[in-house]
């Protein structure tokens, strides 16, 4: 992947949240949903969110900006410590946090030490041994907003080569960490393995947000939707559905879809969807349109502009 700044399009000064608004605007144009058959999209969203992977997170950023790591997340060779790891058949990459270290050499140490030496292979000092935890390891992984919030399950291969099942509960957060309890390194000594931490990067929606359990959307609706009013189909995270919308709506009018947000994992209760009308007049001049707006006189009262002042 090239330099993450040139990817998405920001200097390497841009703030948190410049960074954010560039890759919303790139993941809007780019996002594989929207471009259903463009591999040339598909790739580009990968790059885009690769970069933002780096950027969006603080730490890594500091460390990329530092030299610490390179484009990818990879450590420079110096510091060569960390390892990626492909889901099964995504062909997406994650970098681990930290890697294996040697424990069938360290497990032998350990064994000459206090499992071995005297008296014909018995244990020295009157039959102790050595036990230990093995080393719990990290990672971390991509999803997809809706897999976020409506949980899921990924097949992971690791390092050492073993596949897992990973469940992703529904309504994660962004940077939650899930534990996988003893896939981590392995024990020494007959003791317990290791656990594996898999901390979560969500990847922002074209056109949902999430604000705690509630899911916020523009919707862009006619002109004749917005006076007249009428049904129409609103995207939701659990599939479409039909909505009303009011006789003389306004852009900027927000309309509830209550029980349609995101799940508490905690309490089990559902947040709702809130959604923000946007009135979308034509691309091109309509006649008929412009024709109706030169006959049509509004009322004395309406001034769009009144809560400006002179």
């Amino acid at each position: 992947m090239d330099d993450p700044y040139k990817v998405l399009g920001v200097d390497k000064s841009a703030s948190a949240e410049d960074i954010r608004k560039a890759y919303r605007a790139l993941a809007k144009k780019l996002h594989p949903d929207l471009n259903p058959g463009n591999p040339q999209a598909a790739e580009q969203f990968k790059e885009v969110s690769a970069a933002y992977d780096i950027l969006g997170d603080a730490e890594k950023r500091g460390r990329f900006d530092r030299g610490e790591i390179d484009a990818t997340g990879a450590e420079r060779p110096e510091r060569q410590y960390y390892r990626s790891y492909e889901t099964g058949g995504a062909g997406q990459k994650y970098a681990s946090g930290e890697g294996y270290a040697d424990f069938g050499d360290l497990g032998d140490i350990f064994s000459d030490l206090f499992g071995r030496g005297g008296g014909g292979g018995g244990r020295a000092g009157g039959g102790r041994s050595f036990r230990a935890h093995g080393q719990d390891v990290s990672y971390t992984m991509r999803v997809g907003f809706l897999e976020a919030a409506n949980g899921g399950s990924r097949r992971v291969t690791m390092p050492d080569g073993k596949v897992l099942d990973v469940k992703i509960p529904a309504g994660v957060r962004d940077r939650q960490t899930l534990r996988l309890k003893g896939e981590g390194g392995p024990g020494i000594g007959g003791g317990e393995n290791g656990d594996a931490y898999v901390e979560l990067h969500i990847d922002p929606h074209p056109y949902f947000e999430r604000k705690d359990n509630n899911v916020h959307l523009d919707l862009p609706v006619t002109l004749k939707e917005a006076v007249l009013g009428g049904k129409v189909e609103v995207p939701t995270i659990g599939g479409p559905v039909t909505m009303t919308v009011p006789k003389g709506s306004n852009s900027g009018t927000t309309l509830r879809l209550k029980g349609k947000g995101i799940v508490d994992p905690r309490s089990g209760t559902r947040g709702d969807q809130y959604v923000t009308l946007k009135v979308v007049l034509p691309d091109s001049a309509d006649p008929k349109l412009a024709a109706f707006l030169e006959s049509w006189e509004p009322p004395a009262d309406y001034d769009p502009r009144r809560h400006m002042g002179s």
